[in-house]
């Protein structure tokens, strides 16, 4: 059942070929045996899921209308609440703090009969892009154990990566979706920003994050999409737009239409990279696309941009972690100062407070116009200048990551750490919909990802190209060995 997507699953769920009950044990069987090789999950609700299928068996007996996810095991990126279970954000602060609301998107996940699996792990507070900042677990890598995932959504990426399950969510602020499914070989894709609901989502940086799937193949993201996609009353940015049939508008042909691709800002490229990149491309024109360069120079000041207003953000969100109202208190505070003081000393790891610190700092009088207004303005020429790319072509195209995956531990240095996001960051800057699919290996089998942008609310779009391109090359088919059972037995 490992290979099957969730389209095939809810498929053979609703004509009886399987029960809910046997997806729900399968699935945790699966867990079981392989996620202490890739440490992907921070709590698995094994009890709840089968008490879900047994409701879910009992209801098609009944004839009664199943939904769009009927009997499609998913994971959840451990910001996402669910109600009486644990959202720890990977942070020691929060390892004591319950849920006491469902976030919308479980919400309609479960409405539309998804079983819910449990919590994958990430970076702490999702600050990171190796999912080495977690406080209880380093994550790795399907396709080579002694290599990160990718982050910060890099549980749920090695979870869908090793087949553990057909669908996760993760959050993405600045390519925690999209540069963990480009290292893990799956399909990530971040929406148009509001087009899904963020109540529910523990904030990192309220104007970037945006919650999405990460799947086998982008007819799931389609599928997930169709469910998630709607307007939610308690976020008030979500957008008041009808629905789209994103699965429908999957099977329309790509003749005749543009790819944009900014050159100037391919060129530190590394060969390996370049060479999948522009093979990818190829790929398109067979299918009847052009290829045109586009001009986005501005891309450059991309990161610069994100770590001041991302950190500036990040540090009035998480202001409210003072140990006085939920999260863990400190032991040893004996006035409320120390409250304030110990509980964020003892509850924070290294990287949170790195980003903390510069948030205030960028903040601060006297460094507010100077860096935080600023960076409030070239954003805004950014999103002018894809403005006048997409006038020029359909689609932009894009490498997800520099470069593959990488060992655990080798990038010590945060500015090399930064550069990660380098062609990820403007999507989230400029709130536009962009995907990450699988486009082939390097020399050592680690994944590629190829990355389309489009314009903003045209997700159905960006999911169009990619499934075109997905048809044509089957790299999504592909399972690492490791987590392959046909090929170990």
């Amino acid at each position: 059942m490992y290979r099957l997507s969730a389209l095939a699953i809810r498929e053979r769920f609703l004509k009886g070929d399987l029960s809910a009950k046997a997806i729900a044990e399968s699935t945790l069987k699966r867990i079981q045996k392989h996620d202490p090789q890739t440490q992907a999950f921070l709590a698995v609700y094994s009890d709840r899921m089968l008490a879900q299928a047994d409701k879910l068996d009992q209801k098609r007996q009944k004839n009664q209308p199943l939904g769009k996810l009927a009997g499609v095991p998913i994971a959840i990126k451990d910001n996402i609440h669910i109600k009486g279970e644990m959202t720890t954000c990977a942070s020691k602060f929060l390892s004591n703090y319950r849920a006491v609301f469902d976030a919308t998107v479980t919400r309609l996940m479960e409405e539309e009969d998804a079983l819910i699996i449990g919590k994958t792990n990430l970076d702490e507070f999702a600050m990171g892009s190796s999912t080495e900042n977690s406080a209880f677990q380093k994550t790795k890598n399907p396709w080579d154990i002694a290599c990160t995932p990718g982050g910060s959504s890099g549980g749920s990426a090695a979870a869908v990566a090793a087949r553990l399950c057909p669908i996760a969510l993760g959050s993405d602020t600045g390519g925690s979706i999209r540069q963990p499914a480009s290292f893990c070989g799956i399909v990530g894709f971040k929406p148009t920003y509001g087009r899904v609901s963020r109540y529910g989502l523990v904030a990192f940086a309220s104007s970037l994050d945006q919650i999405g799937p990460l799947t086998t193949t982008v007819a799931d993201a389609a599928l997930v999409m169709e469910v998630l996609g709607k307007h939610c009353s308690h976020d008030s940015t979500s957008m008041n737009l009808p629905q789209e049939p994103y699965l429908e508008k999957l099977k329309k042909g790509i003749q005749g239409t543009k790819i944009g691709v900014p050159m100037s800002f391919l060129e530190q490229l590394q060969d390996g990279a370049k060479k999948n990149f522009f093979d990818a491309l190829e790929v398109y024109k067979q299918l009847g696309a052009t290829i045109i360069d586009v001009n986005l120079d501005i891309l450059k000041y991309s990161v610069a941009v994100y770590y001041i207003l991302a950190t500036a953000e990040a540090s009035t969100n998480l202001a409210r972690f003072d140990g006085v109202r939920y999260g863990k208190r400190s032991a040893k505070a004996m006035t409320l100062d120390e409250v304030y003081d110990l509980s964020k000393q003892e509850g924070f790891g290294p990287e949170v407070k790195k980003r903390i610190l510069l948030g205030t700092y960028v903040l601060s009088s006297g460094y507010n116009d100077a860096f935080y207004k600023k960076a409030q303005k070239v954003r805004t020429l950014m999103i002018e200048q894809y403005k006048k790319a997409f006038a020029q072509c359909d689609i932009v195209a894009m490498p997800c990551s520099p470069f593959t995956t990488f060992k655990l531990g080798e990038i010590q240095d945060p500015l090399q750490m930064y550069l990660q996001d380098i062609y990820t960051i403007a999507a989230n800057l400029a709130g536009i919909p962009a995907i990450s699919i699988p486009s082939g290996f390097d020399h050592q089998k680690h994944p590629f990802g190829f990355q389309l942008l489009g314009p903003q609310m045209h997700d159905a779009q960006v999911l169009n190209f990619a499934h075109a391109f997905e048809q044509a090359t089957n790299y999504h088919q592909s399972i690492p060995p490791l987590f392959d059972d046909e090929v170990e037995s």
